[in-house]
C-alpha cells in the first residue's frame, strides 16, 4: 500500500505535465503563423553541400543560357520528370522572376522554410509558381522549396523587363 501511495504523486505530475506541454510540430501551419518571425524556433533546413544533386538544367531565353544545378528532393525530382518545358517569366516585386505553371508539383515530405538569396530557383506551393531570385528577399514567405542554385548567369535576369519565354531542359 505505501508503494501505491508513493507513485501515485509521480503518476499525477508525469500526467500533468505531459498534458501541459505544448508541441507545435502537430499543429497546422496555418496555426503556427507564417510570418518568420513566428517560425524563428522551427528548425528550417537548408540546403546542404549533401542535398545538391549531379542534375544540372539549362534555362535559354532571349539568346541567354543560365545553368542551374538542381538539388535532390522530391519536389526537385517531379520537376525533372516534366522537362523539357517552356515557360513565361515576369517579374515579381522587383526581386524575383515567376512563372505559374499548368500543373502543381509535388510539395509532400519536403520541408519548406527557406529564406531565398540571389540566385536561388525555387518553387512557390500555395501558388503553383516557380520563382528564380536575382536579388534576396529576406522578407519572404515561409512556403519556399528551394529546387537549385543558379551556377552561372544570374545577372542575367534583373536587366529584363518585360514577359519573356524560357526553355528548360536537363543538361548532360
Amino acid at each position: 500500500m505505501k508503494r501505491l501511495l508513493c507513485l501515485t504523486p509521480i503518476l499525477v505530475m508525469s500526467f500533468v505535465l505531459a498534458a501541459c506541454s505544448s508541441n507545435d510540430n502537430k499543429l497546422p501551419e496555418t496555426d503556427r503563423g507564417h510570418s518568420a518571425s513566428n517560425n524563428s524556433n522551427r528548425a528550417k533546413e537548408e540546403p546542404t553541400e549533401d542535398s545538391i544533386s549531379d542534375i544540372r538544367i539549362k534555362l535559354t531565353f532571349n539568346d541567354e543560357e543560365v545553368f542551374v544545378r538542381m538539388y535532390d528532393n522530391p519536389t526537385s525530382r517531379d520537376f525533372l520528370a516534366r522537362l523539357p518545358l517552356t515557360v513565361t517569366f515576369e517579374d515579381y516585386v522587383g526581386k524575383e522572376k515567376i512563372s505559374i505553371l499548368q500543373k502543381r508539383l509535388s510539395a509532400d515530405n519536403v520541408q519548406s522554410g527557406n529564406q531565398p538569396k540571389r540566385g536561388d530557383f525555387a518553387y512557390y506551393s500555395p501558388w503553383g509558381n516557380l520563382a528564380i531570385f536575382y536579388k534576396d528577399f529576406e522578407d519572404a514567405t515561409n512556403d519556399l522549396i528551394i529546387l537549385g542554385k543558379i551556377e552561372s548567369g544570374k545577372d542575367n535576369f534583373e536587366n529584363i523587363h518585360g514577359d519573356f519565354t524560357v526553355t528548360i531542359e536537363k543538361v548532360d
